[in-house]
């Protein structure tokens, strides 16, 4: 045995002698004999080493056991221009075996070692066992120009039963993938694969896509720098790059700076289950130990390297959406100076044709040498016959008489100016102001008398608004600046930790390379600096921009309704709807919110902060229902406090939903009955004009108020409008709660978003059609704002739909959705419903806020309530 030694010793040597030198011969001899020491003085049994020259493409069909070591040898070329791959497959043909073969592949710089049969780990400890294994071997880069490599296979086993395998070293055909050059291939949990890209000079960016005719078995694409190893199994593939689990389709976009050797490979790896991508789990074994068959898990698929787009797209990009944005703020100002020119120059003809010192008695004016009109009012009679008017106004108003008639003075902006600087009326106004500031809302609510008025008031048949705007304006006008303020205080306190919250998301995306953490368009995702998808973020400008003009327009309008009110015009005064801007800042406010939060969650999109981008949604809605009952109902209309606490509890009930209502009858249960039961008692309160009151005795009135109006004679409902209203918002209210307990939705907030926009969407037709019944009717701006945006919200809602992502999903099946995008090659589906959905909100804004202009000149007693 001795002899045997020494003789493998020198062969060993004087075969390689050329090849690694004298040192390295020795060396190598040296460890063999110390491995062939240790076996025997453990065992106390002979090892023998059998040494073979192996060639490539060539099937080795040997046999080991645990008195002998089996050692193949091999070499190939590497060059620095070109990089040749290299698989090893393994078969054991032996069944039942006691011990695994192990299988060590020394390289120059890599060592690779793997047994057969190799056991794979799912959930719960399941064990699969593969006979059949490929392997590619890890390819360090080389700086000669061209360099013969060694590597050895080394076969063993502690099996004393002879145990059969095949063994077959192989070039890999297509081991540097080209761009735009589509590659197929079929991988397993056993047999996963792996491809070098290297960056064409000039390119910074691509887009690795790897697609699949089949959905399952599950599979997990990787973006790993060129080092060694490779991980390339599924217990190891999430150690090190980027990487993503999918079905049918995965897309990574990788940029040349994230990799200093300017390469990288492309690693799939095929997953032993499929509970990952949404798929079964298999059954669980009856024992711990017990070998579970895989059955057949080989996938195939393509993987094509796509170009990135270029900076100058990004900049186009940008540009278009300022542009887009920006034009809305040029055709703004045109419409405004055109209307503005109109009306000056109507107002000049009317003052000079029909104004004159014998009609108003006080009141003349004529054009002056510069073409505006001058004025000569006598601050005494001001004084003296104003509030005699009030008086008189309010006195004919209340015994139910048609009040009298007084001429609009001076309504536009330029003449309330001068009507302001000439009396002096201004410093008056503000003194009364400041008399009154102390005045708060509930000074009107304390008094019986006052609550017999209001009970007498508001249970008419047929109310008017100038029923409801008894209150001071001064304290109405404070009561709904109150929603700004709030709404603004809401959004620092709720934007800061989001903003913290998704930096945070981004940075462990980044560090730890999980694409599936976040569920973006991965076929449109454009990446800039620390953001993967900027595209998605750059969209929401539009919320941003169209809020703040929408407070650009609704702070002009308020300047002159203050300027008109300090002038005392009746117009301002008596006619109209009554003009309090507070909740239309609210709603401005909400929509540039809007966008800064979508901008937040789609800086990480995902199921647990769903919420940023739903909950001033909720605000919006409940923001634009509170306006449109403001508008005839401003005496009675919610607080601010009470309107936001309960859209704190729709936001509430949302996050439970999120988290806690995915198929849990028992949450569904409850919220159904939560959400009839507050339908009902908001119906009662609309109804009632808020005049009933919630406490002991209310079963004992609603029985009253059956038998009298239902037993003892049958009468219809006193208000029908209103009624015919409230059943149709329970027909639907009632419905959408069946249909959430029925199939409870995995989405609740979409949910929860659908409810409250169906309300505001039958609210607004109910306005509408109330309004054209009633005989009023809808000016050409209001006209043209209801059509574009009941076009715009039609494409908008199209785009909507596509569904590029979901959450509900998996991360895999969620990229089942993703494609390619349209605009420009930077936008996707639902960047165009980001841009259509901001316009249309703002236009259904502008809709709320010129759809009663038809009314500035109409007396208040003449505008029904409804």
């Amino acid at each position: 045995m001795l002899r045997d030694k020494m003789l493998l010793g020198s062969h060993w040597k004087s075969r390689y002698k050329n090849t690694f030198g004298p040192d390295a011969g020795v060396l190598l001899w040296l460890c063999v004999v110390a491995l062939l020491a240790c076996g025997n003085g453990a065992r106390g049994e002979t090892k023998y080493v059998i040494q073979k020259e192996g060639e490539f493409d060539v099937i080795y069909n040997d046999t080991v056991t645990s008195e002998n070591l089996t050692i193949y040898t091999f070499n190939h070329t590497v060059s620095r221009t070109k990089t040749e791959g290299v698989r090893v497959s393994v078969d054991v043909l032996s069944q039942n075996l006691k011990s695994p073969i192990l299988f060590v592949v020394r390289q120059k710089q890599a060592v690779l070692s793997f047994q057969v049969p190799l056991i794979l780990r799912g959930l719960y400890q399941r064990k699969y066992p593969y006979n059949h294994l490929g392997r590619t071997l890890c390819q360090p880069p080389t700086r000669a120009a061209s360099e013969t490599q060694f590597f050895f296979i080394d076969v063993s086993t502690l099996s004393s039963q002879g145990t059969n395998y095949q063994l077959r070293v192989s070039r890999v055909e297509s081991f540097i993938l080209q761009t735009e050059t589509k590659f197929s291939f079929t991988a397993s949990p056993s047999q996963p694969q792996y491809f070098k890209y290297v960056f064409p000079e000039g390119v910074d960016t691509v887009i690795v896509k790897v697609s699949s005719d089949m959905n399952f078995p599950c599979s997990v694409m990787s973006i790993q720098d060129i080092q060694c190893p490779v991980y390339d199994l599924d217990n190891n593939v999430a150690f090190i790059g980027m990487y993503q689990t999918m079905t049918k389709k995965g897309a990574i976009t990788v940029q040349r700076k994230d990799f200093p050797s300017n390469s990288f490979y492309v690693v799939v790896v095929v997953k032993t289950e499929d509970e990952a991508c949404g798929g079964p789990l298999r059954f669980y074994p009856l024992r711990p130990d017990e070998l579970i068959d895989a059955g057949n898990r080989s996938k195939t698929l393509d993987v094509v390297v796509s170009l990135a787009i270029k900076s100058e797209v990004y900049v186009l990009g940008m540009l278009l959406c300022l542009g887009i944005f920006l034009s809305f703020y040029l055709v703004t100002l045109l419409v405004a100076c055109v209307a503005n020119k109109r009306a000056r120059r109507r107002e000049l003809f009317e003052n000079i044709d029909d104004t004159s010192p014998a009609e108003t008695g006080k009141v003349t004016a004529s054009p002056n040498e510069y073409g505006s009109l001058d004025s000569t009012v006598s601050s005494e009679a001001v004084t003296e016959s104003a509030p005699s008017l009030d008086s008189a106004a309010s006195a004919d108003n209340y015994m139910g008489r048609e009040p009298f008639k007084r001429r609009p003075i001076l309504t536009q902006l330029h003449h309330t100016t001068i009507c302001i600087e000439r009396t002096g009326w201004k410093s008056a106004g503000r003194s009364r102001q400041e008399s009154l500031s102390s005045i708060e809302e509930d000074d009107y609510d304390t008094l019986d008398d006052i609550n017999s008025d209001k009970n007498i008031v508001r249970t008419k048949k047929y109310l008017c608004v100038s029923d409801l705007s008894r209150k001071d304006k001064r304290v109405l006008s404070k009561k709904y600046q109150i929603y700004f303020w709030n709404i603004a205080t809401i959004a620092v306190f709720y934007a800061l930790p989001v903003i913290q919250l998704v930096i945070t998301y981004q940075t462990v995306v980044n560090v730890t390379g999980n694409q599936d953490i976040c569920y973006y368009n991965f076929m449109c995702a454009h990446p800039l600096g620390a953001l993967s998808a900027f595209n998605n973020i750059l969209s929401n400008l539009g919320y941003v921009m169209l809020g703040l003009l929408f407070l650009l327009i609704v702070l002009k309008r308020d300047i002159v309704h203050n300027r008109a009110l300090a002038c005392n015009e009746v117009n301002a005064l008596e006619c109209g709807i009554p003009k309090h801007f507070g909740l239309f800042y609210a709603m401005g406010t909400a929509l540039m919110m809007e966008g800064l939060l979508s901008a937040c969650y789609h800086v990480c999109p995902n199921y647990t902060n769903f919420q940023f981008d739903t909950s001033f949604m909720y605000m919006i809605a409940g923001l634009c229902m509170l306006k449109l009952y403001q508008k005839r109902h401003p005496d009675i209309n919610a607080s601010a406090y009470t309107a936001y606490a309960c859209l704190a509890a729709v936001i509430f009930f949302s996050v439970l939903g999120v988290v806690f209502g995915r198929g849990n009858t028992v949450f569904w249960i409850v919220f159904s009955i939560i959400h009839i039961l507050a339908t009902l008692l908001l119906s009662t309160q609309l109804y009632y004009m808020g005049r009933w009151r919630l406490d002991s005795g209310i079963v004992r009135r609603m029985v009253y108020v059956v038998y009298t109006d239902c037993i003892r004679q049958c009468t219809g409902p006193t208000y029908i409008d209103r009624m015919v209203l409230l059943v149709m918002g329970n027909i639907v209210n009632w419905s959408l709660a069946a249909y959430g307990l029925i199939e409870r939705p995995n989405d609740f907030a979409s949910y929860l978003l659908a409810i409250a926009i169906c309300n505001l969407l039958l609210y607004f037709a109910f306005y509408i059609i109330m309004k054209l019944r009633s005989g009023e009717r809808i000016q050409c701006l209001a006209l043209v704002c209801i059509l574009f945006t009941a076009v715009v919200w039609g494409f908008a809602l199209y785009f909507f739909f596509q569904g590029l992502s979901t959450w509900q999903k998996t991360p895999a099946e969620s990229r089942e959705h993703n494609r390619d995008c349209i605009l420009l090659s930077f936008f996707d589906d639902h960047d165009i419903w980001h841009f259509l959905s901001s316009i249309a909100m703002f236009g259904s804004f502008l809709v709320l806020l010129t759809m009663d202009d038809d009314l500035d000149t109409v007396q208040r007693d003449k505008i029904y309530v409804f």
